[in-house]
């Protein structure tokens, strides 16, 4: 049964060609032709696929997570002393923030009336025709006062701190570092 011929009888047109046995090969080239024209599309298709897919499952997960049973009433005495525990704890703070706020307070009080006083005897100081700094240092007597005036004199130093022909604006006499102005005048450019 190497060829069978078939001639259809009522054509006037007879077909030639011998029918063969197909099998897997035409499939193959087939799907060769597909996935060389379309292989990377279908690499990309089959990535995002797999990824949704993923997000997908931990979304779902996460809903599920969520949505727990309902608290039993020992969970839920728990969390009422959870509560009441925090509650306690947030009283203790404010009550330790309240007793600080009111001993800063007190402190800016004695401040102020320091303050307050040691103007009032800047005031009377002045009125009675005193320095106003004559409570920081002790009055002297005219005697003390002339001898300790010449004795603190600063000595000055007439010595130059360069050498006489020293010109900074030279750069000559300097040490390592001179400066030279630029050049005046146009530029040279082309």
């Amino acid at each position: 049964m190497a060829g069978v011929k078939i001639t259809d009888v009522h054509d006037g047109n007879v077909d030639r060609t011998p029918l063969s046995n197909q099998d897997l090969s035409s499939v193959i080239q087939t799907v060769g032709a597909f996935l060389s024209q379309y292989g990377w599309y279908l690499v990309v298709v089959t990535a995002l696929v797999y990824l949704l897919i993923q997000y997908l499952n931990k979304r779902m997960s996460s809903q599920s997570y969520r949505s727990s049973p309902p608290q039993t009433p020992q969970d839920a005495e728990v969390v009422v002393r959870n509560q009441e525990a925090m509650e306690a704890a947030r009283r203790r703070m404010q009550e330790e923030l309240d007793a600080k706020a009111a001993i800063f307070r007190e402190k800016q009080k004695q401040q102020e009336e320091e303050k307050r006083r040691q103007k009032i005897e800047i005031w009377e100081s002045m009125q009675q025709g005193k320095s106003y700094k004559g409570n920081a240092k002790p009055t002297q007597t005219t005697e003390e006062a002339s001898t300790s005036t010449t004795a603190t004199k600063p000595k000055t130093d007439k010595r130059p701190l360069r050498g006489a022909d020293y010109n900074p604006l030279t750069g000559q006499g300097g040490g390592t570092c001179s400066w030279r102005p630029g050049r005046r005048g146009p530029s040279s450019g082309g």
